[in-house]
């Protein structure tokens, strides 16, 4: 950032877990990584960043497992809750708030949105028929029932949405439903419950939605198309016990607010609970009600519709607060061509991948296989083959190399650049536009690209090296080595920072084995000096070469 600059305000807003399962890598690969690399990135670029998140609590694939379980909801909360925010530590990202919709001011949050909507003219009463298990006796949930996809045949959508072809559906648009608890046709009862008036925000948003410029052609193309067929108005209410109560008592016990509506309210919350945990309970408003403010809302391509329609139309209603500046929703990470699905055990979980991977090591093999614009297939044998072909052999090598030649050549203490060429020259400039490019297709939020650039910077840096050959000048001109390593230095030193917001980890150690300042959130995006006199600190291997996984692991 030049000194004429002024530092940005950006939100980052990670989708919301449920906490109803251990959470797999499709889930990281399309949802969680990325936005801890990009806030990463706008942190050491000198943004002010608000990176928040949580765990869903409230949503019925938590009543399902805890029927299946026989056990209560909050149970089921509390085991994977705990699982998911160590899952989020292990991995080092830099969350300012990672909390739950359980919270007390969640649901003061959810039931105020409830009540200017209704304020607003938005909602209002309606008796309509919705499913119910006789065998069982209640009502079911838009999760409970299961059935055959009207749009695209699938058999096991569910009555929200169906996982093949993403529609948002009702349950009484299902061919052929089925109660999830007792497997029997269920039928239908009245029932009142308050509707939202999406109908009334059918024009705002496709005037919103054509105005908006970078998003990725699969986000805005569903977006319109979407809107375009015609938006309908939804029930806002549900009859469910477990969630946040409706803060008016007309339509009676057994209430609460529709679990997909106070789910995406979460990013507000979330930012006014950090707020208030600083001591500072106005300080959210400078994300949220700051036209100069940018947000940014990290999802797979299944929650598009509820990020990029319902989310802009219920802040449109509330009215305010800002809308996204950008949903750069990833697609689906496949396994053997078959998405992953923590309900249907496809796709191994995060914690087996710490458990066998080194962290660093785990991030670049997702980030360099994000599905950024299409689905993509991995397996753990790609994995660990981009891990020792890319990671370890481009990187950790050159890093290796330089430390160890300083190290023989000039007891470990960087030297004098004495006598620089143009090919000295040109290494430098390459590396401050390496830096500059990654800054900026990060910033795009094409962050897959961003990898790929950074570790094209280091591979020039091995070209450099085989080039200058300083094992061959060491003999005949110690001042030209001493050049040589010194350039090369302060190249991987600029290298690492433009691959600290992908591997965090291993840039700390590299930066602080050359003496590289950092701040509280990291190094400075800018070129480091690595000064003629430093003594370069102990810095073993970055990463060990992996082997194949044996099959009982």
């Amino acid at each position: 950032m030049t000194d004429t600059q002024q530092p940005k305000n950006i939100l980052v807003a990670v989708a919301w877990p449920y906490a109803s399962g251990s959470r797999h890598l499709g889930h990281l690969g399309g949802a969680y990584l990325p936005p801890d690399i990009f806030a990463r990135y706008h942190r050491s670029f000198g943004n002010r960043v608000l990176m928040v998140s949580g765990s869903d609590v409230h949503g019925t694939p938590i009543t399902v497992r805890a029927d299946e379980e026989g056990v209560t909801p909050a149970e089921i909360v509390e085991r994977y809750h705990g699982e998911i925010e160590q899952n989020w530590k292990d991995l080092g990202f830099t969350y300012d708030l990672y909390t739950t919709t359980g919270t007390e001011m969640h649901h003061q949050v959810g039931q105020d949105f409830f009540l200017r909507l209704l304020e607003n003219g938005y909602l209002y009463r309606k008796t309509t028929e919705q499913f119910f298990d006789e065998e069982v006796g209640r009502f079911l949930p838009d999760r409970y029932v299961e059935g055959t996809c009207p749009h695209c045949g699938y058999a096991d959508a569910r009555g929200d949405q169906c996982d093949n072809c993403s529609r948002t559906l009702d349950p009484v648009d299902l061919i052929d439903p089925r109660s999830k608890l007792s497997s029997t046709a269920p039928v239908l009862r009245e029932t009142e419950h308050y509707y939202w008036k999406l109908s009334a925000f059918q024009e705002p948003l496709l005037d919103w939605l054509r105005t908006r410029e970078g998003w990725r052609p699969h986000v805005i193309n569903f977006a319109i198309g979407m809107v375009e067929e015609g938006l309908h108005d939804r029930s806002f209410t549900r009859d469910l016990d477990w969630g946040i109560p409706l803060p008016v008592d007309d339509l009676g016990p057994g209430k609460s607010i529709y679990v997909w509506w106070e789910a995406v309210m979460g990013y507000l919350s979330a930012a006014k609970e950090w707020a208030r945990l600083r001591g500072e309970p106005d300080a959210w408003k400078d994300w949220w009600e700051n036209p100069e403010a940018e947000s940014y809302y990290f999802i797979g391509k299944d929650n598009i519709p509820f990020h990029a329609v319902y989310w802009p139309a219920l802040l449109m209603g509330y009215g305010g607060l800002d809308l996204p500046t950008d949903v750069p929703a990833n697609q689906f990470i496949t396994f053997k061509g078959e998405k992953g699905s923590a309900s249907r055990g496809v796709g191994r979980s995060i914690s087996w991948y710490i458990d066998h991977f080194e962290v660093d090591a785990l991030r670049y093999a997702v980030a360099i296989n994000f599905p950024e614009n299409n689905d993509t297939d991995i397996s753990d044998e790609d994995m660990i083959r981009r891990v020792n072909e890319e990671l370890v052999a481009t990187w950790g090598n050159l890093v290796n190399r330089i430390v160890s030649m300083t190290g023989r050549y000039f007891d470990g203490v960087v030297q004098e650049q004495a006598d620089l060429d143009e090919h000295d020259d040109a290494l430098i400039a390459s590396v401050d536009e390496t830096l500059s490019e990654v800054g900026t297709l990060i910033s795009e939020v094409k962050l897959r690209a961003g990898l790929q650039r950074a570790m094209a910077g280091a591979q020039a840096v091995n070209v450099y090296l085989s080039e200058r050959e300083p094992w061959k000048t060491a003999k005949t001109d110690l001042a030209r080595t001493g050049t040589t390593l010194s350039v090369a230095a302060e190249a991987i030193a600029g290298i690492a920072i433009a691959l600290y917001p992908y591997l965090p980890f291993t840039t700390v150690k590299v930066l602080e084995a050359l003496s590289v300042p950092m701040g509280d959130h990291g190094p400075s995006w800018t070129l480091p000096e690595v000064p003629a006199g430093t003594r370069i600190g102990e810095l073993g291997p970055l990463y060990a070469k992996m082997e194949p996984f044996g099959e009982d692991e």
